[in-house]
């Protein structure tokens, strides 16, 4: 079992920066890739990025040039380095882990074991 804590999430201006930051149990860690989603009201849960045990880092498009996943495997934590943030980066943002080392599925919620209970990030215009 994989118990998985998010926190960081405030409210922002546009074009401020946010580091959320996602606290894992288990000593397993390391071998997990990590995800990054996210849901605005009314709106599905979407992908923002991953991070896999060997460091590679997969991107949306909406998350790419402004987004930054890593992590610290000494610490059991997964970071997204939000920058220049606007608007529509409004949600509940959420970490996940996949225990599959390699995952093709990786955009989809169902591709991942463990959820946290999500941070909300607003960002105001």
């Amino acid at each position: 079992q994989v118990q998985l804590v998010e926190s960081g999430g405030r409210l922002v201006q546009a074009g401020g920066s946010l580091r959320l930051s996602c606290a894992a149990s288990g000593r397993t860690f390391s071998s997990y890739a990590m995800g990054w989603f996210r849901q605005a009201p009314r709106k599905e849960r979407e992908f923002v990025g991953r991070i896999r045990w060997d460091s590679s880092t997969f991107y949306a498009d909406s998350a790419k040039g402004r987004f930054t996943i890593s992590r610290d495997n000494a610490k059991n934590t997964v970071f997204l380095q939000m920058n220049s943030l606007k608007p529509e980066d409004t949600a509940v943002y959420y970490c996940a882990a996949d225990i599959k080392r390699y995952n093709a599925n990786y955009a989809r919620p169902d591709a991942y074991n463990y959820w946290g209970q999500g941070t909300q990030v607003t960002v105001s215009s």
